[in-house]
């Protein structure tokens, strides 16, 4: 392979990618449009060209036809006068003019041939014009769809990484842990306050057992409820053992 080749080869290729790089899908698809708008303005132009020649030949031939005609019953009137070389011309000139009238009718058959060709032509290309428009606009809408997702990813990826989304995550952790010192405390201060109220508890039975046993001694009654549970007021048998019983009691509270 030549140096030249080669050259070539490379200078093409760079081209091809810068190309492929540059093309803007929505901008090729709208040109595209417009290229197709320009063709559709063509065929239309050469369609009413084609027509109106058409037109034309076709009145040429209806002017030959009726020449041709013409030509034909002069060619009788002379005929009929008794002037056979005037009819003579006149079969002449009729022949002249329907030998134009049958050029201009193969002409004006191949030119109806032509144009509805090019009328076929139209129609598909309006058609294809029409189907190009509703898929551009769905490509449009795909490839919009399409750059959305990419910026909504890109910003996804460099949230991911940035010092901004770290500090969100840092004051997360904070405030998780400013949380859960908050409940330690609750529950320690709730903690403190049913143990205060469990020896207020303790006490006031104390108490009450206490001011039982002195009705008992008195002799006196005391009201069931007062006394703890399973305990009814009873006369002790001897005076000795309740006091030596009181007195261990009152031992007992003092090392409380």
């Amino acid at each position: 392979m030549g140096l030249f080749d080669r050259v070539s080869r490379v200078i093409r290729s760079n081209l091809n990618a810068a190309v492929s790089s540059a093309e803007d899908p929505e901008k090729i698809l709208e040109q595209a449009i417009i290229d197709m708008q320009e063709d559709l303005v063509q065929m239309r132009q050469a369609v009413a060209s084609a027509i109106a020649s058409q037109k034309r030949i076709q009145q040429q031939h209806e002017r030959a036809q009726a020449e041709a005609n013409t030509w034909h019953q002069r060619a009788q009137l002379a005929l009929q006068k008794g002037n056979e070389e005037l009819a003579r011309e006149a079969l002449s000139r009729k022949k002249a003019q329907a030998e134009t009238a049958s050029s201009l009718k193969a002409q004006l058959d191949q030119q109806s041939g032509q144009v509805e060709q090019l009328k076929h032509n139209l129609i598909a290309l309006e058609g294809k014009i029409s189907e190009a428009k509703t898929k551009k606009d769905m490509l449009r809408a795909r490839a919009s769809a399409a750059k959305a997702n990419e910026q909504l990813q890109s910003t996804m990826g460099r949230l991911g990484t940035s010092s901004a989304m770290g500090a969100f995550e840092r004051m997360e952790d904070k405030i998780m842990q400013m949380e859960a010192r908050s409940q330690a405390a609750a529950e320690l201060a709730g903690a403190d306050l049913e143990s205060q109220f469990a020896a207020l508890e303790a006490g006031g039975d104390v108490d009450a057992e206490l001011a039982a046993m002195k009705a008992q001694l008195s002799g006196g009654s005391v009201d069931q409820a007062s006394l703890p549970e399973g305990e009814t007021s009873q006369q002790q048998p001897t005076d000795e053992n309740v006091d030596a019983e009181l007195e261990e009691l009152k031992s007992q509270l003092d090392q409380l």
